[in-house]
Parts: structure tokens; C-alpha cells; sequence
């Protein structure tokens, strides 16, 4: 299954979910709250079921659990290969001797999920010049352009995290449009002395705003995180190809 296909599937997924979870869970029980309401001639009380009742927050529920759930693909990707790092595919350079295309072709060998990762892909790449040319120069700028293209990959891969982060305060803010202009339109209402229909309106555009600025925040705590871990994985490649090959393609020509 491709990643596209993934991610679709798991909005559609979190939609059915968030859904069910309206349906029979927070609008039966608004509906059971506004019934009191009406007997007893109270007011609406301010909970967690009244304040996430409308569509506004219920799409704000489906983008915050598919950017969680986007985030944490990501994550999972960069760290399951994190051991990765702690493996040395170059010790035969260790030997001046060595035929480095042996390396290479051990390197061809490894199964397919780890020679597209960007650590096997750029180290591989650089080795691969270094070949051709002979010259360790050409080797070490080979590394500089790939990691600049994989910084590139990585913010394209978040476009679509950031996007979802960036939509949700939007999606809050039209239910604030909505909800203040179902108030203004009931204003003749509240000047005849029956309120509850404009602060009911009133109610949608605050609570939406509300619950759509709170889970952009946590969302966005997590999109911080997956860029730190992005850019801290783009030194350690840099870092690895510095310690493993650069310094042993030097020590192999002496």
C-alpha cells in the first residue's frame, strides 16, 4: 500500500470514527441536555458536550486526529531506522586493498526498504562518485546536494501536517462567522426579551473558536517535534558520512 493511499485511508478512517462518536455519544447527550433545559427553564450548561457540539468542532476533531495520526507515519518512518546508524556498511575501507566496488555491490545487496533510506541512499551515492572520478573532493560535494534534497523532501512531506495545523484555526474561525451572524439575525428576538436563541448562536461562534486555537496547539507541538527530529536526522546522516566514509576513503589512498 502506498503512502498516499495510507493517509487516505486514515482520514477515512478518523472520519468514521469522530462520526460514530458524534452519533452516539456527544449529540445524544446535548439532545438529552437541551430537553432538561427546556423543563426546567434553565440555561444550557457550559461542558465539554455543549462546547464540542457543533460541525465546525467535529472537523476540527477529523483534521486533528489525521494530522496525529500523519505526524506519527512520519515519526515511525525516521526512527525505524534509526539503528541504522549505529551499523558500519564501510569497514572493508578499512583496508587500503579493498576494492571499494565490493562495497558497493554488498551495499546493492541489502534489502530494498533499507537502500532507500537517505543515511544507505546518500552514503551510497557519495561512494559511488568517488569510483568514478577517483577524487575524494567529488565524494564529499556529492553529500552537501543530497542532504540539501532530502531537507527539501522532508519540508514537502510536512506540507500537507502544516496545512492540516494551519486549517483547523480556520475551520474555528468560520463557525465564528457562522454562530455571530445567526446572533445578529436574532437580534430583534433579544431586544423583545427572549435571548436564549442569539446566546445560542453566540455559544457556536466561542466554542468553535475555542476547541479549534486548543487542538492547533497541541497539533502543532507535535509538527515542532517532527521538524526537530527531521533536522536532527539530516546531521546525524551528514555526521555518519563524515565519520565512516570521508575518513576512511581518505585513510585508504595512504
Amino acid at each position: 500500500m502506498s503512502k498516499n493511499v495510507q493517509n487516505f485511508v486514515a482520514l477515512v478512517i478518523v472520519i468514521l470514527f469522530v462520526q460514530v462518536a458524534y452519533s452516539f455519544w456527544i449529540t445524544p447527550t446535548v439532545q438529552a441536555l437541551e430537553l432538561a433545559v427546556i423543563n426546567s427553564g434553565e440555561m444550557l450548561p457550559r461542558n465539554f458536550f455543549v462546547i464540542v457540539k457543533d460541525l465546525e468542532q467535529k472537523v476540527c476533531f477529523i483534521l486533528f486526529f489525521w494530522g496525529l495520526f500523519l505526524c506519527a507515519s512520519k515519526l515511525q518512518s525516521i526512527t525505524s531506522h534509526s539503528y541504522l546508524f549505529d551499523v558500519d556498511f564501510l569497514t572493508e575501507i578499512e583496508d587500503s586493498s579493498t576494492d571499494i566496488e565490493k562495497t558497493l555491490d554488498s551495499i546493492e545487496k541489502l534489502p530494498a526498504d533499507i537502500k532507500e533510506t537517505p543515511l544507505v541512499h546518500i552514503t551510497s551515492s557519495a561512494l559511488r562518485r568517488y569510483v568514478i572520478t577517483g577524487s575524494i573532493q567529488n565524494a564529499s560535494e556529492a553529500i552537501t546536494p543530497a542532504l540539501e534534497n532530502m531537507a527539501i523532501k522532508n519540508e514537502s512531506e510536512l506540507s500537507v501536517i502544516k496545512y492540516v495545523a494551519w486549517a483547523i484555526p480556520s475551520i474555528g474561525f468560520l463557525g465564528t462567522v457562522r454562530g455571530i451572524g445567526q446572533a445578529m439575525s436574532q437580534a430583534e428576538l433579544a431586544v423583545a426579551g427572549n435571548i436564549a436563541p442569539m446566546t445560542s448562536s453566540l455559544g457556536v461562534a466561542f466554542n468553535s473558536t475555542f476547541v479549534a486555537l486548543l487542538v492547533s496547539l497541541v497539533l502543532m507541538l507535535f509538527v515542532s517535534v517532527l521538524q526537530r527530529r527531521n533536522d536532527d536526522h539530516l546531521v546525524m546522516v551528514q555526521e555518519y558520512c563524515e565519520k565512516y566514509l570521508i575518513k576512511r576513503i581518505s585513510t585508504s589512498r595512504h
